[in-house]
């Protein structure tokens, strides 16, 4: 049985031995993604220099593949706007998140990573960086759509008028609204159907089987951000395996799992687990 995690990053706890914890719970592929610049040692100063963060993030995601089937998610977090922006303007820093993003999106390219992600802010910005941060958003939909990948998307919480307004967005660049991913996500597959773009559910609590009980169109993520000051944050390793066999425990079967853990994956990415 396939059993897939959708969102989840190594970085100096378990490191490794979180993916072993994920395949001996039932875990079978994996969509690691990048963490901000300095978790890599890096204070950007050009895009190029995401190049860095990039490589060593591949550079793991080679190493996981050993243990399970893992794919890379390169991207440029929202937040950097404002830890780039304090140290070189606002502007500056939307110049080198975009080229960051255009960097990534040559990596998609080449086949060595599956998804970018992007956003804006989840926490209070002023109106300005908010304008530049949703420029930022628009251009990794308009890389996206050139390079024919999805975007995982980091926002603010969850609202249907929010969602709304980011598909909107997706339609002025041209890029389907099933290629944008939110990640975190409530468990509001009917409401994310109707909107149209595709809610990664963060698999805490009751949220796998509310999300189940309202269809199929959604996929799974912990979130799990290896932090040693948070060793199971956001969810461990281990929930989504353990939180999908539940699933079968009230009732859904296994062609259930292969929808939301192998066909929406293969859907969403263009790749074939």
């Amino acid at each position: 049985m396939i059993i897939t995690d959708n969102h989840m990053h190594l970085y100096r706890h378990l490191k490794l031995e979180a993916l072993e914890e994920f395949k001996k719970a039932g875990g079978t592929h994996v969509l690691l993604v990048s963490l901000l610049a300095h978790h890599y040692d890096v204070s950007p100063k050009s895009g190029r220099d995401y190049v860095k963060v990039f490589e060593e993030h591949l550079s793991l995601v080679r190493k996981a593949n050993k243990i399970v089937k893992a794919y890379a998610v390169l991207g440029v977090h929202p937040a950097e706007i404002t830890i780039i922006g304090s140290r070189l303007g606002f502007e500056k820093a939307t110049e080198i998140m975009k080229e960051a993003l255009e960097i990534a999106g040559e990596y998609v390219a080449k086949g060595e990573a599956v998804a970018i992600k992007s956003g804006r802010p989840h926490y209070r910005v002023d109106s300005h960086v908010w304008k530049l941060s949703n420029e930022v958003m628009r251009h990794a939909f308009e890389v996206a759509k050139e390079v024919g990948c999805a975007v995982q998307l980091h926002t603010e919480s969850y609202s249907f008028e929010m969602a709304m307004e980011i598909a909107k967005i997706a339609d002025e660049v041209g890029l389907k609204r099933e290629k944008v991913v939110k990640h975190f996500s409530p468990p509001k597959v009917k409401e994310f159907e109707e909107i149209g773009i595709f809610p990664s559910v963060l698999a805490g609590n009751d949220n796998v089987l509310t999300a189940a009980k309202q269809g199929s169109r959604f996929v799974l993520e912990t979130d799990y951000i290896d932090d040693p000051k948070r060793p199971g944050a956001v969810l461990g390793p281990k929930t989504v395996p353990r939180k999908v066999k539940e699933l079968l425990k009230h009732g859904f079967d296994e062609d259930f799992i292969y929808k939301i853990c192998k066909e929406n994956i293969e859907k969403i990415y263009g790749i074939e687990l």
